[in-house]
């Protein structure tokens, strides 16, 4: 951190980024973003890989996060800037490829799953006020308004932007919360089928089998804490708090999985679960048909709209923290001087991202193209954990036990490889848009040559 804030003054005087977030903060930060799209979205989905043991595949998915997280706090605490594992990649292989790339697929599954959530938002909106706004042209302005909306709470300041947060987080899980509560309510009052919950049907595939193809599926709901090591300029004392409050936002968020999980196969077949794409909201039309369910949708909406804003915030900053490393071009690190913010990284996002609701649209097969993205991010970070344990720093910092990155980057790998029976569209869709990278990295690559000098040296 002291090289990093040494080259501000000796280089370009650039105005660092504000230190806002606390513990509190943070907490939520973490939460929101992993109780985002993936746990009202998914359920259902993973429910018809093994039936209504749906709850399995989510534990799994938890523990093989909690395992990186670890490797993350290590990182976090030890390189407490922004960037997160491109910045932890570039430093332990000084690989401008390879850092390049990484950070162009941590950016990639950012940015498809804000596009995609803005449009889901879009559509959610129309429902929930009875618009007719076709499945084309309006859904696609309503989404790029939110999009510009999202971009302007994010170039405000980052203060609004993580109070916009503390309030949709807040939004999401009471929505998770009633979800929870109905099913309390079934179980003591015999309403539903809380035998479902031991039941494996993973129709031609064995019961591990059908747990490996779910995970792979369930882990794009579990993903997210890593957008918090990229705020990491932004927090008070980020090597003290990240430890406890990463752990106690994982732990809290896989509590809420669980619970959730369970009480939608109990209220719910696992047939009709898997039918649509709002299984909370056909859980609460089910366990409580009192229930306003117009209500619920606005809280669907609202869970959406936060993912949105958290992936928006993490792309800003992953370019802010890698223009800083001289990894692409310098200017995507300026900052507003006044507002503190990473205001032209924040617009080349928005734009990136406006370009993928207008000509793009809804991906098939999202969540399991970011989840697969990201789990080879996380098979580079917890390889790159060891590599960096040759580095040390001045400061105290986190350390993992070294048997945790270890299997960090046995299981991650594992995930990656078509072992999984993962749909093989996945693979085409990261393909793409891996391509569109190296491509970026040709055009750009001649003039960072010229700019480029090492971190740390």
């Amino acid at each position: 951190m002291a090289e990093f804030a040494a080259e501000q003054s000796e280089g370009s005087a650039e105005p660092s980024l504000k230190r806002v977030m606390g513990p509190g903060l943070l907490l939520l930060f973490v939460v929101g973003d992993i109780l985002g799209t993936g746990i009202y979205a998914l359920t259902g989905k993973v429910a018809g890989y093994v039936g209504g043991a749906v709850w399995v595949p989510f534990v799994v998915a938890f523990l093989i996060a909690l395992i990186t997280g670890f490797s993350y706090l290590e990182l976090v605490t030890k390189y407490p800037d922004a960037a997160g594992a491109a910045l932890y990649t570039h430093k332990a292989f000084r690989i401008q490829f390879l850092t390049f790339m990484v950070a162009f697929a941590v950016l990639s599954s950012g940015l498809t799953s804000a596009s995609t959530g803005a449009r889901a938002f879009a559509a959610n909106f129309a429902e929930a006020f009875h618009l007719d706004l076709g499945a084309g042209i309006g859904i696609t302005a309503v989404a790029v308004a939110f999009m510009v909306l999202v971009s302007v709470v994010n170039l405000r300041g980052v203060s609004e932007s993580l109070w916009a947060n503390v309030v949709l987080t807040c939004v999401e899980v009471s929505g998770l919360l009633i979800v929870v509560g109905i099913g309390l309510w079934a179980l003591g009052f015999g309403d539903g089928d809380f035998g479902r919950v031991t039941d494996f049907d993973t129709g031609d595939r064995t019961a591990l089998g059908g747990v490996i193809v779910a995970t792979t599926l369930s882990f794009y709901a579990m993903v997210g804490f890593e957008d918090s090591v990229n705020m990491a300029e932004e927090c008070k004392e980020p090597s003290r708090i990240f430890p406890r409050i990463l752990i106690a936002g994982l732990l809290i968020t896989g509590v809420f999985y669980v619970l959730v999980s369970i009480t939608s196969v109990a209220l719910v077949p696992v047939g009709e679960l898997g039918a649509g794409d709002t299984p909370l909201l056909r859980v609460v039309e089910i366990g409580a048909p009192a229930f306003p369910t117009r209500i619920f949708a606005f809280i669907t909406m609202f869970a959406l709209a936060n993912t949105a804003l958290i992936n928006m915030m993490m792309a800003g900053r992953l370019l802010y923290g890698m223009a800083r490393q001289g990894v692409v071009p310098r200017a995507l690190g300026r900052v507003h001087r006044r507002r503190r913010t990473p205001w032209v990284a924040i617009v080349f996002t928005a734009l990136l991202a406006i370009g993928l609701i207008t000509f793009v649209g809804a991906v098939p097969e999202l969540g399991g193209t970011t989840a697969l993205l990201l789990l080879a991010v996380f098979t580079v970070v917890n390889v790159v954990v060891l590599v960096l344990r040759r580095d040390p720093v001045p400061h105290n910092h986190f350390r993992t036990p070294t048997i945790l990155p270890v299997a960090g980057a046995l299981a991650c790998g594992f995930l990656v490889t078509p072992f999984t029976d993962r749909n093989p569209e996945q693979y085409a869709i990261a393909a793409v848009l891996l391509g569109v990278g190296v491509v970026l990295w040709a055009v750009t690559h001649p003039a960072l040559l010229r700019r480029l000098r090492p971190v740390g040296r």
